[in-house]
């Protein structure tokens, strides 16, 4: 299968990167962001842009995939509901719109959020967007759509949260997290999990087009 991910550099993209890049049924990888990956591998091609609106130009690069794996987002932390909309949902969507109508076979998976408003009149704003952003996403025309809601994700294999913020969390919490696992598996789930789980949807499909913890972590199984 060929794998177009967005936001590999992030620490979920960088975890779902490392999965494609392992799995023998992944034939090949287009990472596109604002920054290369700087992962040199035999199955992984690098497309950077500037700016992941303007994809006119390279919409002959963007045909013939299978899945498309988009792991780019914020933080909402400081953001009012208009800047935190604008890459959240408008970023997305357009993204999106533009890969149903060159590969309409393919299978999106969007790395959304555990709490996620599907109502999109919630009291909270970020589960608001991120609701509005599914909605979206499920009424295109792909072969299927999925949207996954982890919540604590724990990063494996030396990979780091490009956040300063949430680098210093994960320091903070590392024992915690690691009691979590041990006691309640199903209350956290892995960057190597998140990337099994992806793959497995594109090909063996999942029974919801929602994902939550629970459920990556018995599809990544």
């Amino acid at each position: 299968m060929r794998v177009l991910l967005f936001g590999a550099t992030g620490m979920v993209g960088q975890g779902v990167l490392r999965e494609c890049l392992l799995d023998p049924t992944v034939e090949s990888v287009l990472a596109v962001g604002r920054r290369p990956t700087g992962v040199s591998h035999a199955k992984l091609r690098d497309l950077v842009r500037e700016d992941l609106t303007d994809l006119a130009s390279v919409e002959d690069q963007l045909v013939g995939f299978d899945a498309g794996f988009f792991c780019l987002g914020i933080s909402s932390v400081g953001l009012g509901e208009a800047d935190y909309r604008r890459v959240t949902y408008d970023l997305t969507v357009s993204v999106a719109a533009r890969l149903a109508r060159l590969d309409p076979g393919l299978t999106f998976v969007y790395v959304s959020g555990a709490g996620t408003d599907s109502t999109e009149r919630g009291s909270s704003m970020w589960a608001r967007v991120k609701g509005s952003t599914e909605n979206a996403l499920l009424r295109l025309p792909f072969k299927a759509a999925y949207m996954f809601r982890p919540g604590v994700i724990r990063p494996l294999h030396g990979i780091r949260s490009k956040t300063r913020g949430y680098r210093v969390l994960y320091a903070v919490l590392s024992p915690i997290v690691l009691l979590m696992a041990a006691l309640a598996p199903n209350s956290l789930t892995t960057t190597e999990k998140v990337g099994r789980a992806m793959i497995h949807v594109v090909q063996r499909g999942a029974p919801s087009p929602y994902v939550g913890t629970r459920e990556i972590n018995a599809l990544s199984a």
